[in-house]
């Protein structure tokens, strides 16, 4: 079974086990997402790609706020199930893909990237090759990325799976010379169990395209 199968089943797994409400990454409010998003100044006519977004609440937080180019982007089907259904009546621009992400070939650029809580799962260095090639390919020049991800004192495993953490200096080192930081935070998330699991938090710019 290929590696991508394997995530796949696990996550739909976890989803199948838990509801959205249940996992430890659950927050009824984007918050730290919209904070960041507003320091960039990303405003409702930029096309959003929330990574991993799947049951999460930020998708229907910016069509509330007039975004109408959002995608979601998971590989779990239960998730973006959940993602659907918390939005609701969405504006024709939103969309839902099933896809892996180390998998995913994009078919245009984005203004954003959004991530939080899919890159720490990136735990061996091809993946987060793969990964930062693909938000290459996925954000246009002058676009951004807003990821989040386990602190360094975070936890070393989530939903049974292991992670790599990281502060604001070592997170954008990964996305290298293209990507330049704009900003970053720290950010502490209480878990639906009460656990605070700190976050680091990272806003970067994708600098010009190479000459031909």
């Amino acid at each position: 079974m290929r590696a991508g199968e394997d995530r796949r089943a696990h996550w739909e797994r976890v989803f199948t086990e838990r509801a959205p409400a249940d996992v430890s990454w659950f927050e009824a409010a984007p918050r730290a997402s919209l904070e960041l998003i507003d320091a960039l100044g990303v405003g409702p006519g930029a096309g959003v790609v929330d990574v991993g977004g799947g049951a999460s609440r930020l998708a229907a937080a910016l069509v509330a706020r007039g975004f109408s180019d959002v995608t979601v982007l998971d590989l779990c089907a239960r998730a973006l199930e959940a993602s659907h259904e918390e939005v609701g009546a969405a504006p024709p621009g939103v969309a839902w893909i099933r896809a892996d992400v180390l998998e995913w070939t994009p078919a245009r650029t984005f203004d954003l990237w959004h991530d939080r809580a899919v890159f720490h799962f990136m735990a061996e260095p091809e993946a987060r090759r793969r990964y930062v090639a693909v938000a290459l390919a996925a954000v246009r020049p002058g676009g951004h990325l807003v990821v989040g991800t386990f602190a360094s004192d975070g936890p070393e495993r989530c939903s049974g799976l292991p992670v790599a953490r990281y502060d604001a200096r070592s997170l954008a080192a990964e996305f290298g010379e293209a990507f330049a930081l704009v900003e970053a935070r720290r950010d502490e998330h209480r878990t639906p169990r009460g656990v605070i699991q700190p976050f680091t938090w990272i806003a970067l710019r994708r600098g010009p395209a190479p000459p031909a």
